[in-house]
């Protein structure tokens, strides 16, 4: 597995975990996993994850039900999403903004992620 994980802050202060990862090698898909705190909020799946990049937007597949751990987490505090049809659409690395219907609004992603997000896709096991 190769995977990117960052704590970012939305605009209400809120921390989240963003962690993009894929399991086997290259040119498998890349899952985007939006993690909060256990408590504090429960996500209903499916939802899509919106993102927003300058006039771009793209709307990102809930795919937390076919994971089998998250699925039956009673917490409710994570959820994935298909991330490469948006990397896949990138030219470069762009700062993006996420939104999830009732959970926040928005969620700045910086260059720096978004590049490490985008080297996972060919990024050769370790």
């Amino acid at each position: 597995m190769v995977r990117s994980l960052e704590s970012l802050r939305d605009l209400d202060y809120d921390s989240w975990q963003a962690v993009a990862y894929r399991e086997g090698p290259p040119g498998q898909s890349v899952v985007l996993r939006v993690v909060g705190y256990p408590g504090k909020l429960r996500l209903d799946h499916p939802v899509s994850l919106q993102v927003l990049a300058g006039r771009r937007e793209w709307q990102l597949d809930d795919i937390t039900l076919a994971n089998p751990v998250l699925a039956t987490d009673g917490r409710d505090a994570a959820a994935e999403f298909a991330l490469d049809p948006l990397l896949d659409d990138l030219s470069n690395n762009r700062p993006l903004r996420l939104a999830l219907p009732g959970v926040f609004t928005e969620l700045p992603i910086p260059p720096y992620v978004v590049g490490e997000w985008r080297s996972l896709q060919e990024l050769p096991l370790s």
